[in-house]
Formats: C-alpha cells, sequence, structure tokens
C-alpha cells in the first residue's frame, strides 16, 4: 500500500480554466501559448498569459546544474509539479515523464503517470517518443490519462540520437519524423511538441496530425510555441538558435548584486528608512 503523500482531496484540488481537451481544440486557431515552469511564483506570473504550463524534466539542468535531463527522477518532478499547480489557477499544466518511469512497459507508464497526476493535481504528463511508445499512449488515454507528445529531437533519447543537432534537414530524414507524429497523435495524444526540426517538415506535420503541435525550435508554422522561461528571460549565458531573448534578466541580476555588495561594502545599506526604531522615540 502506498505511502505517498497526497496533498489534494477530491474536494479541494483546484479547477483550472484550461483543460486537454481545451488545448486540443485550438489546433489551427489562435497560437498555443507555452512556457516550462518549475516554481509557484514563477507560475503566479505565467499563469495570465500561457496556455499551457510544462513542468519540464529541463528543472535538472534550469535549477540542478545537470548537464542533461536524464539525471532526473519522479520524485524531483511531482515537488515541482506540486509548486507550480499552486502557483497556476488558469493554464494546463503538464508534467514531463521523466526517462527510466513510462519505457519500460505501457503498465510502468501507467503507474507512474497516474502517481504525477495524482499527488500534483497537473492536469496531463508528456513523454517523448514515436512509433514504438504509440501503444502506450493509447493504454494511459484510454485510462483518462491525458498524454502530450514529443518528437523530433528527444533531449531523453540524446545518447542514443548522437547528440543535440537539428533534425529533419535532410528530405532522408522526414519519413520517421513524419510517421512518429501519426502514430503519437492517432494514439489518443491531445497535443504532440516537435522540437529542432526544419520548417518544412514542421509546416509537413502540423498540416498532417489532427492534434496540435506545438513548436519549439519547429518555426512558427506549427500550431503554438514553447521555450525555457529561463532561456527567454535571458537567464542563462547558451542561447540556442531557436531562442529570442525577450529579456536580458541574467545581466540585470548581477547589475542588481553588483549594487548591493558595493552598498553593504560601504556601509550604506542597510540605511535609516531600512532600520527598526525604538518604540516611542524618534530617534
Amino acid at each position: 500500500m502506498s505511502t505517498s503523500p497526497k496533498p489534494y482531496g477530491v474536494d479541494a484540488r483546484p479547477k483550472r480554466q484550461a483543460t486537454a481537451k481545451n488545448i486540443a481544440a485550438m489546433k489551427g486557431g489562435t497560437p498555443i501559448v507555452c512556457l516550462t515552469a518549475y516554481i509557484t511564483p514563477m507560475a503566479a506570473r505565467l499563469d495570465k498569459h500561457c496556455d499551457l504550463l510544462l513542468v519540464g524534466d529541463s528543472v535538472g539542468m534550469v535549477l540542478y546544474g545537470m548537464d542533461s535531463t536524464l539525471g532526473v527522477d519522479l520524485e524531483t518532478m511531482i515537488r515541482h509539479g506540486r509548486a507550480v499547480c499552486r502557483g497556476a489557477k488558469q493554464a494546463l499544466v503538464v508534467i514531463d515523464m521523466p526517462f527510466g518511469t513510462y519505457e519500460e512497459s505501457k503498465e510502468q507508464a501507467f503507474r507512474n503517470a497516474a502517481r504525477a497526476l495524482s499527488e500534483t493535481g497537473a492536469g496531463a504528463v508528456k513523454l517523448e517518443g514515436g512509433v514504438e511508445m504509440a501503444e502506450t499512449v493509447s493504454f494511459l488515454t484510454k485510462r483518462g490519462i491525458p498524454v502530450l507528445g514529443h518528437v523530433g529531437l528527444m533531449p531523453q533519447s540524446v545518447h542514443a540520437h548522437g547528440g543535440y543537432a537539428a533534425r529533419g534537414r535532410h528530405v532522408e530524414e522526414w519519413d520517421p519524423i513524419l510517421e512518429d507524429a501519426v502514430a503519437i497523435a492517432e494514439s489518443g495524444a491531445f497535443a504532440v511538441v516537435l522540437e529542432g526540426v526544419a520548417e518544412p517538415l514542421a509546416r509537413k506535420v502540423t498540416e498532417t496530425v489532427a492534434c496540435p503541435v506545438i513548436g519549439i525550435g519547429a518555426s512558427n508554422a506549427c500550431d503554438g510555441q514553447i521555450l525555457v522561461t529561463e532561456d527567454m528571460l535571458g537567464l542563462f549565458a547558451i542561447n540556442p538558435k531557436f531562442v529570442k531573448r525577450f529579456a536580458e534578466l541574467g545581466q540585470s541580476i548581477e547589475d542588481a548584486i553588483g549594487d548591493y555588495s558595493s552598498e553593504v561594502r560601504a556601509r550604506n545599506f542597510p540605511g535609516d528608512e531600512h532600520t527598526y526604531k525604538m518604540k516611542g522615540s524618534d530617534s
């Protein structure tokens, strides 16, 4: 019998405006806005602007300094999933299934996906893979677990594919990626993330599959876009080709910390306005 904590009772689970069904219905309409989130205050700020928030296994690299996503475990995803669900009131929250938690069998996938949803309050899970994962996606969706697929460049398979290079830049590479997207869509996924592929292939995939295609490094031909929030805010020195920096918060943070350091060392902070006075005294 599981002793895992259940933070939400049946009546306490937050009701969200966006559902997997809502996202599926956005195919071919207004582009779907998605970003990653890992902590409560960031989720609260993103929520009003996004249709979908992904608690990505990229948390391993963004928050924990890992070299890849492969070292992230299910407990980490659940912990950050709870945090994001506390901050998001409208957007659909999706939990990434980490490497090793769903590939062994469809039963393993169901057991871990069910745990991720029941212990966080999220509305869907995401898993990587194409044709080989179609049976698993079908198994999950038929049992009430909404699935967001992920094809193209798949970070969890980085070792098998020889790195993070974009896929589909040669026509002969198209068919397997297209077949993967079709297989996952036909298995019941409400949407598919398409990562790191050439624009003509992204357009072809989007036109072919019935569910929304959410691009990351796959051009504006897709039905929506997702980025790692910290990338688009300029918090890291490395900037992938497909990322537009909408801010340079990394430099702003360094500047602010430099100012703080200088004022502390000069005894200019804290000043009188930041200091508690004795009760009943003006001095």
